[in-house]
């Protein structure tokens, strides 16, 4: 988009007297208020704006909070205030829960708490996301917005030189995951994938014996996730009026125009192919992500997809898979396969053993493997025990974070994959170091998308 070029003055000068909120360096507030640490001086605090505070974007901008050396100035949503997600989270909030104005009161709040008048005004509220992005005083930005507005914002925001902390799964395709790698890495900013596994003791113990060949040679990974657990609207569902808490242009965004309904948006855009890639990507990129870490593929990705009988919606307003199952073969003979089975284990067998976590269960064989020591030669994997705060020592020493951006998207980019694979019910042959499909131009076509003017990648 060529406002995307804009530089962040003329940018501004562009909004005029439109910012209803003022913008300039923030209420900066006192090493003591900013809790555990009290001697935190205002050079040494990251700065952060939170772009998307719906439920997980709450729960991240909640996280960020509790850092004493962060300092949250900024929040951004399409919604101004909703109790859409009411009946699922509470935090205490008496009124609408989710949107730009419930996050700004609890930021502020949070620092009101920690000061001596009690007050505290030191937050400001937007409804686009560019007015973030272009702030100098902004140092790092957390994007928790639906997939599809996902990449122009993480592109935009690598432009402007910001730390970026991004949920998963990282992109709606793999050429948008693509070109948001790309742009991390030429303006060499740090970025954070939201694949929380990546900082769980556990998971990184289990990749760590496979690594070390504790179950012999890998030969197959097995990955389950959870079912839909939304309802479509009836077939004849009627458009709806556009709730006055919702800018819905915005919200669309990239994506084509199509009328307002109330389980397009929120939590359901989850099931809809223009905004997500279904629970293939949604619960999928978690899962996907560990098979990569044990297999030691992080930057790299099958020679081989293939359907086992995904199963889509015949008709309807949900688009998305609602049975999954596929199987990706790598190079080295590994095979990982992803399937709907609700409450499923993640298992890795290998020639000597196996491994197996179901919930927070390890079982394995044999039975000694769950009390293995690895020792100091062996393979030790990169260690973070709490995502939120390895991204924030990361951008403070700006090193790799645990889940940067080539892990993000080649993990996102098998799920993807998976739909592609279960949508022409075949099997697959990929480039991992291209990126494309061998001999298959129906595939290739399904690696990008168009996207609604004036929005471009």
């Amino acid at each position: 988009m060529r406002n995307n070029d804009i530089n962040r003055r003329q940018f501004f000068k562009k909004l005029g007297g439109g910012v209803a909120t003022a913008i300039g360096f923030p209420y900066i507030v006192s090493s003591m208020a900013l809790g555990k640490a009290g001697n935190v001086a205002p050079s040494n605090r990251i700065t952060m704006g939170s772009i998307g505070v719906g439920g997980m974007g709450t729960n991240n901008m909640r996280a960020f909070l509790s850092q004493g050396d962060v300092q949250v100035v900024a929040v951004c949503d399409v919604v101004k205030a909703s109790n859409e997600y009411g009946h699922w989270y509470k935090n205490g909030w008496q009124g609408p829960w989710f949107g730009r104005e419930p996050a700004r009161k609890i930021v502020q709040d949070h620092y009101a708490r920690k000061t001596q008048s009690g007050k505290f005004r030191g937050c400001d509220a937007y409804v686009d996301f560019r007015e973030v992005i272009a702030r100098d005083d902004i140092d790092a930005v957390c994007i928790t917005t639906p997939d599809h507005w996902h990449a122009i914002p993480v592109i935009m925001a690598a432009k402007a030189g910001k730390a970026i902390y991004c949920e998963k799964p990282l992109s709606l395709t793999i050429a948008e995951g693509r070109a948001m790698a790309t742009a991390v890495q030429r303006y060499g900013v740090v970025f954070q994938t939201g694949t929380q596994r990546r900082s769980n003791q556990q998971f990184r113990f289990i990749c760590e014996l496979v690594r070390n060949g504790r179950i012999g040679r890998l030969k197959k990974i097995i990955t389950s996730i959870g079912a839909n657990n939304k309802e479509a609207p009836p077939k004849d569902w009627k458009p709806m009026l556009v709730p006055e808490w919702l800018d819905y242009e915005m919200w669309l965004g990239p994506a084509p125009w199509v009328p307002y309904h109330k389980d397009r948006c929120l939590y359901t855009f989850r099931f809809g192919l223009d905004y997500s890639g279904g629970q293939t990507t949604n619960l999928g990129a978690h899962f996907i992500d560990v098979a990569q870490w044990a297999n030691g593929t992080d930057r790299t990705g099958p020679i081989e997809i293939e359907d086992l009988g995904g199963e889509y919606p015949a008709d309807g307003f949900f688009t998305t898979v609602t049975k999954v199952h596929y199987k990706a073969r790598y190079a080295n003979g590994v095979e990982v396969s992803c399937k709907t089975d609700p409450g499923g284990p993640m298992r890795f067998e290998g020639t000597e053993g196996w491994i197996q976590l179901k919930g927070s269960k390890l079982t394995s064989q044999p039975e000694s493997l769950k009390s293995s020591v690895i020792g100091p030669n062996e393979i030790h994997l990169y260690k973070s025990n709490d995502h939120h705060r390895n991204f924030v020592d990361c951008v403070k020493e700006h090193r790799e974070a645990a889940a940067p951006i080539e892990v993000g998207h080649r993990s996102t980019s098998i799920c993807n994959l998976g739909n592609i694979a279960m949508t022409l019910k075949r099997k697959l042959r990929w480039d991992p170091q291209i990126e494309r499909f061998k001999n298959n131009d129906e595939a290739n076509r399904m690696l990008a998308r168009g996207t609604r003017s004036p929005w471009h990648i």
